[in-house]
């Protein structure tokens, strides 16, 4: 291993130290030709009906390919397994790759689903004074580091003529964040869906505002570099797996739900509010979603929240 690339992983691990916590790390491994290795988060509900049913198994085995999977609680942790050689492919949201790539870690962009603004949004206590974004001035908000909503976040507070530095952040994973608003310890909480859905259902919470106008909420399936440049049959049949996936979803909701319920530990009909907030569409990676990723990233920087500049492009494959 050359010694750039080590530095790179250290570099990367040590960025990530904040946002991770005490959370364990993957053991570092070498790309294998006859292995393809999913990470996923169980709120992404394509990725887990796939894993669920069995299909890329049997797709890939006439490929001598076995398929393993490795469950991980956000975006910034699957990312930080992909660096360090854990896993070969996952799906994350648009702000997890941004604070990835300027950190050192390398991987390629592959694929996105197009935009999903209704799935984010942030909420408050059903009896808060907080009636309106603006209100949000001088309050805690709480949200989950270098994840999809930290982004959506900047934008939102942009959009209605307030700064980052007018909120107090409160970095918290879901369930501890959904816990600090209920016990308001926290004023508002910005999260996706199913917590979403789950918390405005079962807690009363009130939404303040979605993504809608504000965010494009792209979520990406991202690969390991060397295997997606030594295996593009695996990832082009992974892909073709999971539109079809995404397309029965689509057109069985209802059902969809059903099967995620005991998985995600969530009433079906929660599950279904928040499936209709995804389109379940999947596109080729393309240079306008590489432009949006970039303005993120030019965002962040400004605001000192990535240490240096990066170019989104480098992510993609020539």
């Amino acid at each position: 291993m050359k010694h750039t690339t080590l530095q790179s992983r250290r570099l990367f691990l040590a960025a990530l130290a904040g946002t991770l916590g005490t959370a364990a790390l993957p053991s570092w491994a070498k790309f294998e030709n006859d292995r393809f290795r999913i990470g996923y988060q169980k709120a992404a509900s394509t990725l887990v009906l796939l894993k669920a049913n069995g299909t890329l198994e049997k797709q890939l085995a006439p490929l001598g390919v076995k398929v393993s999977w490795t469950e991980f609680p956000a975006g910034p942790q699957l990312l930080e397994g992909l660096n360090v050689g854990a896993i070969d492919f996952g799906y994350v949201g648009e702000a997890p790759p941004v604070f990835a790539q300027a950190a050192g870690a390398d991987f390629v962009y592959t694929a996105y689903e197009i935009p999903t603004p209704r799935a984010e949004g942030v909420i408050v206590a059903q009896d808060s004074p907080i009636k309106s974004v603006a209100d949000l001035k001088g309050k805690k908000v709480a949200f989950n580091k270098g994840s999809d909503v930290h982004w959506f976040i900047v934008a939102l507070l942009r959009k209605h003529g307030l700064e980052y530095t007018d909120i107090h952040p409160v970095f918290l994973a879901p369930a501890d964040a959904r816990a600090a608003l209920e016990r308001q310890s926290v004023d508002a909480w910005a999260i996706w869906d199913p917590f979403l859905a789950a918390v405005r259902a079962q807690s009363n919470a009130r939404l303040i505002a979605d993504a809608e106008g504000v965010a494009s909420h792209h979520q990406f399936f991202l690969s390991q570099r060397e295997f997606a440049q030594k295996r593009k049959d695996v990832i082009a049949i992974a892909m073709d797996a999971l539109g079809k996936q995404g397309q029965w979803v689509r057109q069985n909701t209802a059902e969809a739900a059903a099967q995620l319920a005991p998985i995600q530990g969530l009433d079906a009909a929660i599950i279904k509010a928040g499936l209709a907030h995804y389109e379940h569409v999947y596109r080729p990676i393309d240079a306008p979603v590489l432009e949006q990723q970039q303005r993120i990233a030019d965002a962040f920087y400004d605001l000192k929240l990535i240490p240096r500049k990066i170019v989104t492009k480098d992510a993609a494959l020539a």
